[in-house]
């Protein structure tokens, strides 16, 4: 008897997600929450609640650290945002990516010879965000200044222990990193070395950064001996840093290295405060932000799979896969068509959130084997429009990558960036994903300042997708994407992700790893997601062949049983395992019957919360 009880056990544990030891304990608090992808980088956030900031202060603090201190992004790449402001009691969406700048065009790419924009250098990058994205944000809805709130920021830069991680990243990317100057002089202080990066351990020191930042507080702090207020004290840090000396420096070196950005692009570009996106979810408010992120895709999968009862199909069992499988194909279906600027074309964003259509493209899912054949939908008529884009549709055709999805193609899924969730006792909750001018970033000349490489996430063909063609001043649909929940009117979680285009499909099953299966958020984090590969890629890849869908590709747990596995292969999936495909989730959720906050911070990688 006991020996038929144990498996049994364990079945119903991997099904219903019944609770289990966590690798990483919950985080709990009643005061305030940090949780961002670097353990220096929530300290940062600690500080600043510590002297008496709000979450937005703290938030910006948590930005301004993991800016600093690379790897994953820099001060040139951009922010993105959800704010909940306790005092309107609504939620605010932050949009600070930049803009494609002068000359970059179709045909200017197209003559270099590429398929996409380039990955990598002074042609990949839009104009910087984050530096404005972070000045908005702290004027608007912080309490503390400038210098106190980048006080961290300039410290790491003056100098901190380099984390291994990132030192390993630098030293497998030195070759790029040698072919810019001003790259070279920040990333290899031991070039002619067998290792050329900074060791792990290593005080990395950035005087060009430090300076840059110094610049930008004592702008602010000119303006206050001036009678300028706290916000008009910020804004001007933000004016020298995007029309100063700042960015005389930042255009000249892109220039010098053979970028495209120019002084007015810089000067015209202006932070976007936006209405975000929703749609419920069984009594439950999920904001995103517009169709110039990934986000919706995630809205538009809820609606999909409210049509269905997955809390009756189990976690992660055969069927449960498969239809979260099949929602996520359709939506990022639609995500690769239809996305794009809404300043250049408006998308038909009420057709693809709403309920109706949603349920038509629910009858699509055959329920017992993958369909390699799904496409972008036609939402429409769903506004009482006639689709536009009829001919890009049967231009596009179903276009497939059938080759095994290689550790190559997994990373050009998932490359990472980092994650910042911040809340106070007060109400206020902060939600970012910010990104861009990761290693191997080519640097703008003295400024210290890594440029993005956005760029790449257009497309140079309209059959591909008409809303996300490149044109100057445009914005590149982006993967990033972070994510707010109400309920009853409160807060109810704050989570992100990082992960290309994995963000959304991880940050959908953390969601309903608690709300159809009751786990903890710290069990969410952790638990064992799928990945769908039956998309087109947003990262990587020059050639069109590269960034094609893999038809009924799919990671899954290594952990996952042999005939969950058997089934799957049955239905006509490819599998690939890993031992972690949570993605590094961080999220905080809103015990209102005990009025505390519970933090979870993903075990996937260097991802470190604290809570007080």
């Amino acid at each position: 008897m006991k020996q038929t009880l144990l498996p049994l056990l364990l079945l119903t544990c991997y099904i219903t997600g019944m609770a289990q030891q966590t690798q990483k304990p919950q985080l709990h608090g009643k005061n305030w929450m940090a949780i961002t992808g670097k353990p220096l980088a929530a300290e940062a956030g600690a500080m600043i609640f510590q002297k008496g900031g709000n979450a937005v202060d703290a938030a910006c603090a948590m930005l301004a650290a993991t800016c600093t201190m690379w790897d994953v992004l820099s001060w040139g790449g951009e922010t993105q945002a959800l704010i909940y402001n306790p005092q309107t009691k609504k939620v605010i969406a932050i949009n600070a990516l930049g803009i494609a700048p002068t000359g970059a065009t179709v045909d200017f790419f197209k003559s270099k010879g590429y398929n996409f924009p380039p990955e990598y250098g002074p042609l990949a990058a839009v104009t910087p965000g984050t530096p404005g994205g972070l000045c908005t944000m702290l004027a608007e809805y912080g309490t503390m200044s400038l210098k106190d709130v980048l006080a961290p920021a300039m410290q790491l830069a003056d100098g901190y222990p380099m984390e291994a991680q990132t030192a390993t990243s630098i030293e497998k990317n030195k070759s790029r990193i040698k072919q810019w100057p001003y790259s070279k002089a920040v990333f290899l202080p031991h070039e002619g070395q067998s290792w050329e990066a900074p060791e792990a351990g290593e005080i990395f020191r950035q005087a060009d950064l430090l300076q840059t930042l110094q610049k930008m507080v004592e702008a602010e702090q000119e303006a206050l001996k001036k009678g300028k207020n706290r916000k008009e004290a910020i804004y001007a840090a933000y004016d020298r840093f995007y029309k100063g000396d700042i960015a005389k420096e930042f255009v000249r070196s892109c220039g010098e290295q053979g970028g495209l950005i120019t002084m007015q692009d810089l000067a015209k570009w202006k932070v976007m405060i936006e209405e975000p996106l929703m749609v419920n979810y069984k009594g439950i408010d999920v904001y995103k932000l517009q169709q110039w992120t990934q986000g919706p895709a995630l809205l538009q999968a809820l609606n999909i799979l409210e049509n269905f009862d997955l809390k009756s199909m189990g976690y992660n069992s055969t069927r449960y896969i498969h239809t979260l499988y099949q929602a996520m194909n359709l939506a990022f279906a639609d995500r690769d068509f239809y996305y794009g600027d809404p300043y250049f074309t408006q998308s038909p964003m009420k057709g693809l959130l709403s309920k109706e259509y949603a349920k038509q493209r629910a009858k699509l899912i055959h329920p017992d084997k993958n369909d390699p054949t799904i496409g972008p939908g036609d939402p429409y008529p769903y506004e009482g429009k006639v689709n536009p884009y009829t001919q890009y549709l049967q231009q596009r055709g179903f276009a497939f990558n059938n080759a095994p999805a290689d550790e190559n193609y997994l990373d050009k899924l998932r490359r990472g960036t980092t994650s910042v969730e911040a809340a106070d006792k007060d109400g206020w909750v902060v939600s970012v994903t910010p990104s861009g001018g990761w290693v191997p970033a080519c640097i703008a000349g003295h400024t210290g300042v890594g440029m993005s490489q956005r760029m790449q996430s257009f497309v140079l063909d309209s059959s591909l997708n008409p809303f996300n063609v490149v044109e100057p001043g445009k914005r590149p649909r982006v993967t990033l994407t972070p994510t707010l929940a109400m309920k009853d009117g409160k807060p109810f979680l704050a989570w992100a992700v990082q992960g290309g285009d994995t963000q959304d499909q991880n940050l959908l099953q953390c969601f309903l790893n608690m709300v159809e299966f009751g786990m903890t958020v710290q069990e969410a984090v952790e638990a064992p997601n799928i990945n769908s590969n039956q998309l087109w890629l947003s990262l990587g890849g020059t050639k069109i062949d590269d960034r094609k869908p893999k038809p009924g590709s799919i990671l899954i747990n290594s952990n996952t049983p042999d005939w969950i596995r058997k089934e799957l292969k049955q239905m006509g999936y490819t599998l690939n395992f890993e031992d972690r495909t949570s993605g590094p989730i961080n999220a905080i959720y809103f015990d209102w019957k005990h009025g505390t906050f519970w933090g979870g911070s993903s075990n996937h990688g260097e991802d470190y919360g604290i809570g007080w």
